[in-house]
């Protein structure tokens, strides 16, 4: 995030009252500026495509398009746009959905404003973004239901394994073919080749496993 240009923020959430409320929050901030609100899904996405924002805050519960099929849609649309979902729910269902659908983030409607402010820089900066209750959630949720490979038993190659500890570390793809000096598209290739090996279905399930793992060994 170059600090001298202000994050392009589009607000897709059904409360106009919480809106209003982000909206109040982000004129704060000097790093974020909000270029568009919508009070629906398809509107979320129509402005998405024609606006093209830095980020997306996105609710998860709305109709009659839900958070998670907005994601899909942004997502769909090639968007370079990161989307953090902010929402009421702490459910590990509803987590690792927007996870595997591809968030950047998520986050809880609950927090305190300087947290928000906090964790929306981070996401901005290029890391994944989530709450450290949120990380022990999906952890243990990963530890419970899927089962993830380990490294050595999946085969990792040395780039391979080297890309999933920059991942641990909250970097994008753009920051990792940054600091391994490769194509930004290659980084993406192998990021596809390890999940599948690993048996993970998203990057911020492969840091927050990663991370865990170094906890439990």
């Amino acid at each position: 995030m170059n600090p001298d240009t202000p994050q392009t923020l589009l607000v897709i959430d059904d409360h106009p009252l919480f809106r209003k409320a982000v909206l109040q929050l982000v004129d704060m901030a000097e790093d974020f500026t909000v270029v568009g609100e919508a009070s629906s899904g398809p509107e979320g996405l129509e402005l998405a495509q024609k606006l093209q924002p830095d980020m997306v805050l996105l609710d998860l519960n709305m109709k009659p398009m839900n958070g998670i099929e907005v994601l899909k849609g942004i997502k769909s649309l090639g968007l370079e746009s990161r989307v953090v979902m902010l929402t009421v729910s702490d459910e590990a269902a509803d987590l690792v959905a927007a996870l595997r659908a591809g968030a950047d983030g998520y986050l809880l409607k609950e927090m305190e404003p300087e947290d928000l402010l906090a964790k929306l820089k981070e996401a901005a900066a290029g890391q994944v973004t989530l709450t450290e209750r949120l990380t022990r959630l999906l952890a243990h949720s990963l530890r419970e239901d899927n089962k993830p490979k380990d490294p050595d038993q999946a085969g990792l190659t040395d780039q391979e394994s080297r890309i999933l500890e920059l991942i641990a570390q909250g970097k994008s793809n753009k920051l990792i073919a940054r600091e391994l000096n490769i194509a930004e598209g290659t980084v993406k290739v192998h990021v596809k080749h390890l999940l599948r090996k690993l048996n993970l279905r998203s990057r911020v399930e492969a840091a927050v496993w990663a991370v865990d793992r170094r906890r439990h060994g």
